[in-house]
């Protein structure tokens, strides 16, 4: 009975006879109409299947229903009517996108086999997402560990985008972070393709040459076009191949559609942690980077923006060591550049040191050599990451 059931409708004998009949087999909540039931979805969800009578006062079964799907897209939906005409159904299956349809009067034990259907399907729409974020985040992690040897410097600006990205999301309610968050953390996988003395100038702000500019502004067709590819990773890829496109390019959201928007969005988001990124990286303050990103017309979205205003700082360091390979450990960060006796860089400045990149620098040092000791920050538990 871990999976709670919320049943909608406006007549208090209908609610009070399932009560009867259906308390013993399920966890079930009731709400007497459609307010009431979405107030219970935003304070006691997530619910596993959420049923709801047709005719009802204020709000009717197929647009409660549908705005139940934007609070709890999880949620299974099912319509209970004594009106069983085929228009209804039709608006209830295409607004509400319901799993059953149900007709009254509905012996409990029909109800109660159709509420069974209902958990085992929440349980699969439940498993088969937490499968695909896990198995995406493990891929991303995989393909992000790969470009922290390559390009550690792309990594680490990675790194910093990541955080930036999250915090815009969250402080704007946004649904699905994981998407967002991953088109972040793979924002400059097309940078394996640009040269390191390139992206040197770029990070430091350096004028490049026109053909230095066009290597590097095609980053990101190049990182999309390696993404694209990849099952459920395609909207993630159009995300990073406009992360330089000016916003004043949109068009209104209305005249997109949805998925179209989210696309947008999720580049507009990538533009501005970038933008701020390089501004913080070359020694402004976060006021002093945002007051610059606002000067520049039409390129960056403003209402985003503003939910970097509070973007917290980052926790201090425990401490700043200086320590060899030896002595280096895992969630360690590069006060300074690490790099190989030949000049390979190895560990760009800010990176956080992981398992990967600790045996990469472990067999440098029995090899080609690393210039040692070098500075390294040791982070306390609870910084922001």
């Amino acid at each position: 009975m871990t999976d709670k059931i919320l049943l909608v409708d406006d007549d208090p004998n209908v609610l009070a006879a399932c009560e009867r009949a259906l308390r013993k087999r399920f966890s079930l909540h009731t709400a007497p109409g459609g307010e009431e039931g979405l107030q219970a979805i935003r304070e006691q969800g997530p619910f596993a299947v959420i049923v709801a009578d047709m005719e009802m006062p204020g709000m009717n079964g197929i647009q409660f229903l549908s705005n139940a799907r934007e609070y709890s897209p999880d949620s299974v939906r099912m319509m209970l009517t004594g009106n069983a005409d085929m228009r209804t159904a039709v608006d209830a299956v295409n607004e509400g996108n319901i799993f059953r349809f149900l007709t009254k009067p509905c012996p409990p034990e029909r109800l109660a086999s159709m509420l069974e259907a209902g958990i085992q399907q929440y349980r699969l729409v439940v498993a088969e997402r937490e499968l695909l974020e896990k198995t995406l985040k493990g891929s991303v992690k995989i393909l992000t560990e790969i470009l922290s040897m390559v390009n550690p410097a792309a990594f680490s600006r990675s790194t910093r985008i990541t955080r930036y990205v999250k915090h815009i999301v969250e402080h704007l309610g946004l649904s699905r972070l994981w998407q967002f968050e991953l088109a972040a953390m793979l924002s400059q996988i097309g940078c394996v393709t640009v040269p390191p003395d390139v992206l040197d100038k770029v990070y430091a702000g350096q004028p490049l040459s026109e053909e230095e500019r066009k290597i590097y502004s095609s980053h990101p067709s190049v990182g999309g076009g390696l993404l694209v590819n990849i099952p459920r990773l395609e909207q993630m890829a159009r995300m990073i191949e406009g992360q330089q496109k000016p916003f004043g390019d949109y068009p209104a959201p209305e005249n997109m559609t949805q998925e179209e928007a989210t696309t947008a969005l999720g580049s507009q988001i990538l533009k501005i942690a970038l933008g701020f990124d390089e501004l913080v990286v070359q020694g402004s303050r976060s006021k002093e980077a945002l007051s610059t990103l606002r000067s520049r017309d039409n390129q960056y979205n403003p209402k985003l923006l503003s939910a970097l205003e509070n973007l917290p700082q980052t926790a201090p360091a425990e401490a700043v060591r200086m320590v060899g390979t030896s002595d280096l450990r895992a969630n360690m960060v590069a006060e300074e550049s690490i790099r190989a006796n030949n000049g390979l860089l190895l560990v760009s400045k800010g990176q956080e040191i992981s398992e990967t990149v600790l045996i990469r620098l472990r067999n440098f040092s029995r090899g080609v050599g690393v210039v040692e000791p070098f500075r390294v920050r040791v982070m306390s538990e609870n910084r922001m990451v």
